[in-house]
């Protein structure tokens, strides 16, 4: 019997949390969160993590689980969420994933497979690729992978370094192409998929309005602390919301400056997720904000689903 999942996918600022924990109460439903920066601690106002204050007594999984040294891959994600929803499954309840990490996503209903990629890192390997992409441009970097695995240049936008070298240094230290990893598993699990979404102005404008939320609510104490920890060279310190403040932390440029940047970068990251899920996944779509009758329409089908 396939494993059932709810997935709740969706650009930033878009009330993926609201409907997630609305959902979860009225269906026995525990939360797993797919968002690559939610599972570092100390890092709650720049990921708008569901703090556990706000979490209305719903477990809550995939939250707080890796210091900002360490490193979290898609490899990790898939593999916790697989075991998750399958002991969610086993004691009855709706494993809700909540997240707009679209590859995270994707990687797991695809049923991918990395292996050897979780292994420790080439570094000097890795490194030759970021420093050619800093000397030539980053499409350099990707023509190469172009050139080595065509099908996986396909899905990985060009100026995406960090996942082009990623998927380059999966063959170095496997052998195997990156395209290669999607197995037989693909049907393991029964997974509805619902995407919020806005109309575009006004979603920016409600994106603005969260980032000077956060910045009202201690951004800028909580960027400086990943700052001190030497965020520059971690992981957990290319995050928007953080990696924009760096510069000013070092005198570069003006806190205004930096607030403004979070808001572009954090623009343009909605705009990509929704071409993500637009593209790459199948996906029922919801204007919440705009039409909240349609919140009718989401428990219906889920019910329907569900039976």
């Amino acid at each position: 019997m396939k494993k059932r999942v709810l997935l709740i996918a969706g650009p930033t600022a878009v009330g993926k949390t609201a409907l997630s924990l609305d959902l979860a109460r009225q269906f026995n439903g525990e939360i797993i969160s797919g968002d690559s920066m939610q599972v570092y601690r100390r890092l709650d106002i720049g990921t708008a993590k569901v703090l556990p204050t706000e979490q209305a007594g719903i477990p809550h999984h995939l939250i707080d689980i890796k210091d900002v040294q360490q490193r979290f891959t898609v490899a990790e994600f898939v593999s916790r969420a697989t075991d998750l929803i399958t002991q969610l499954n086993a004691a009855g309840k709706l494993p809700i994933i909540v997240g707009g990490t679209g590859f995270y996503l994707q990687s797991l209903l695809a049923g991918y497979q990395f292996g050897p990629t979780d292994a420790e890192p080439d570094l000097t390997y890795r490194q030759h690729w970021f420093d050619l992409a800093a000397e030539q441009g980053p499409d350099t970097v990707w023509q190469a992978l172009q050139d080595l695995d065509p099908a996986a240049a396909a899905t990985i936008d060009p100026h995406n370094t960090v996942r082009v070298v990623r998927a380059l240094e999966y063959h170095q230290t496997s052998g195997q192409l990156f395209s290669a990893q999607a197995d037989t598993e693909t049907d393991a699990l029964d997974a509805l998929t619902i995407c919020l979404t806005a109309e575009r102005s006004l979603l920016y404008d409600r994106i603005n309005q969260r980032v000077d939320q956060m910045m009202t609510a201690g951004l800028l104490a909580e960027a400086q602390w990943l700052y001190d920890q030497g965020g520059i060279t971690l992981p957990a310190g290319k995050g928007i919301g953080y990696h924009e403040l760096f510069p000013y932390f070092a005198g570069e440029i003006e806190l205004d400056q930096a607030v403004a940047q979070i808001k572009q970068d954090s623009r343009r990251y909605a705009k990509r997720q929704l071409t993500w899920f637009r593209n790459k996944m199948t996906v029922d779509w919801y204007n919440l904000i705009e039409q909240p009758d349609e919140l009718n329409n989401i428990k219906q089908n889920l019910i329907s689903w569900l039976n």
